[in-house]
């Protein structure tokens, strides 16, 4: 297991690294960050005196190592368009997209497994065919196309939900949340629905299908002919043998909801580091696009490592190999 982990870690700073030289290179070659910072009126004393200054004037290998030690400590310079220290902006932003992220796969993993279990086994019934179409529907919709037609039903046509923002704010010392308040829950319910959407879909559709593969296998064979109620098979070994996959997909998936969520942030207004990353592309913003880039890359690197640890939790035959294959190295 020491060994998993230490592999594991490796594996991690060998990416983040990897990430980390890609998100300098956008210092080198999108735009000046000298003419940004000066304008076009400087005076050539003036450039030299800030390139030196910002160590622009030194060597490419020097320059990596600096960048790389100032964001392991979570420094990235000051955002050209704001003016401001690219740390403070997305500790700002950064608890708005997280709690939209986390409410949004709670809501497709409370939703798609039940019914991803229910369609596997009333399969051929009339609800289990309606959820596979609404479930291609969930796929194949663009993401806001989705908001979209849910502001124009609940926001514009109902009046039941607000369309933009996320409403009453709760400070909780350095943290801001929405989800202490009322008017909080319904500024999230919109963008949430909408990034849940197609997340919700794939599980429901992934749980079917393992669930239909489990259930042919042998051993739940011999679990009927023990005379095993339908319940324990069902859900004591059949749908613990699917939940492998699904963790897989499920932190993968909490990973692309934190990463993707630019489009549900651009839709609604919400004001998370999506929203931040795409005014900082429409303004050439570099050292904001190189942090989100970083920021990013960590969190997938985090969940990979967190769902890897959780397949021997989840997994009695990973437990029994790794000894095995650890003997055989």
């Amino acid at each position: 297991m020491l060994v998993f982990i230490l592999r594991r870690l490796a594996q991690a700073i060998a990416v983040m690294l990897t990430v980390a030289f890609m998100a300098f290179m956008l210092f080198q070659y999108v735009g000046d960050p000298v003419t940004h910072l000066l304008g076009q009126d400087a005076t050539p004393a003036q450039r030299e005196q800030l390139r030196e200054d910002l160590g622009l004037n030194k060597p490419f290998p020097v320059q990596f190592a600096r960048f790389v030690g100032n964001a392991v400590q979570g420094e990235f310079g000051l955002s050209l368009r704001q003016g401001q220290k690219v740390s403070r902006l997305l500790i700002e932003r950064f608890p708005a997209t997280l709690e939209l992220a986390v409410v949004a796969a709670l809501m497709a993993l409370l939703v798609g497994v039940p019914m991803g279990v229910y369609a596997a086994l009333k399969r051929g019934s009339v609800m289990s065919q309606v959820l596979m179409t609404v479930s291609l529907l969930g796929v194949s919709l663009p993401t806001f196309l989705i908001g979209i037609l849910l502001i124009l039903v609940f926001a514009v046509q109902l009046q039941w939900l607000p369309s933009f923002g996320r409403g009453e704010l709760v400070s909780l010392g350095p943290w801001t949340t929405g989800l202490a308040s009322l008017d909080g829950w319904k500024h999230l319910v919109l963008p949430a629905t909408t990034l849940a959407m197609f997340q919700l879909t794939l599980i429901m559709r992934l749980v079917r299908a393992e669930m239909l593969e489990v259930l042919r296998t042998d051993f739940i064979r011999f679990a009927r002919a023990r005379g095993l109620p339908d319940r324990l098979v069902y859900f004591g070994h059949a749908l613990k043998n699917t939940l492998v996959p699904v963790i897989t997909i499920t932190g993968l998936q909490l990973g692309s909801l934190i990463a993707f969520s630019i489009i549900t942030e651009q839709v609604f207004q919400w004001p998370g580091m999506g929203l931040l990353f795409i005014q900082a592309v429409a303004f050439a913003d570099v050292p904001v696009m190189a942090a989100y880039l970083c920021l990013i890359a960590l969190v997938f690197v985090c969940i990979n490592l967190v769902v890897d640890l959780l397949y021997f939790a989840v997994d009695p035959r990973l437990r029994i190999e790794s000894p095995a294959a650890g003997r055989a190295a």
